[in-house]
């Protein structure tokens, strides 16, 4: 998101996580502005049984956690490292600092934080249709048209079918017989366990 030499010009730091640690909890308040340098980091909620909500496996060059930023509110998610990662941070009122004197960057994550709106927005509406695969159709589109979780070289997926449940709120089980049958109808590639799809798919709502 952010040039990380402009981050480090206004005072950013550096900070390694180790796999499995929690970066911020739902509910905390915000101090930092965070941008992922390496590793992947998972963004979700967990409810009272341990069930993760995905929203986005974080991957690097992306921002998290922005909304704090604007409302001063709590963490609506918490942030936890899939793997070891490193972490550029800035210190919050230094962060809004940094958008004041450069509009370009503000109107950048107006922008960002819309398309995510309009993601969710657009994800609701699968649930509603009680169809498993309009859910999947969805989530691998948003994620093709955003460049993300898929191999640029073959148009691999880089989730697991667990994460694919989490994000779509449904069954792993459910998953693997829905993705199946996909495979079988061509709007996807299953090879060896890994799933390939070079283009979006069509949404047909039932």
């Amino acid at each position: 998101m952010l040039n990380i030499n402009l981050l480090l010009a206004w005072g950013a730091t550096y900070k390694k996580v180790s796999a499995g640690e929690t970066i911020f909890r739902e509910g905390q308040f915000c101090n930092y502005y965070y941008q992922l340098v390496s590793g992947n980091v998972r963004w979700i909620n967990i409810d009272s049984d341990g069930r993760e909500c995905i929203h986005s496996i974080i991957e690097p060059g992306e921002s998290f956690g922005e909304f704090p930023l604007f409302d001063d509110g709590p963490y609506a998610a918490s942030a936890i490292a899939d793997n070891d990662c490193m972490l550029i941070r800035l210190y919050k009122p230094t962060f809004l600092e940094l958008l004041k004197e450069n509009p370009d960057l503000l109107f950048g994550f107006t922008r960002l934080l819309t398309k995510r709106l309009r993601f969710k927005y657009s994800l609701i509406k699968s649930f509603a249709s009680h169809c498993p695969e309009t859910r999947i159709i969805n989530l691998i589109n948003h994620l093709k048209s955003e460049n993300k979780n898929f191999c640029p070289e073959c148009d691999q997926l880089k989730l697991t079918r667990q994460q694919i449940a989490d994000m779509t709120g449904l069954r792993v089980e459910t998953v693997i017989r829905t993705m199946r049958q996909m495979h079988e109808k061509g709007d996807l590639v299953i090879s060896r366990g890994k799933v390939y799809c070079k283009d979006m798919i069509e949404v047909i709502m039932t």
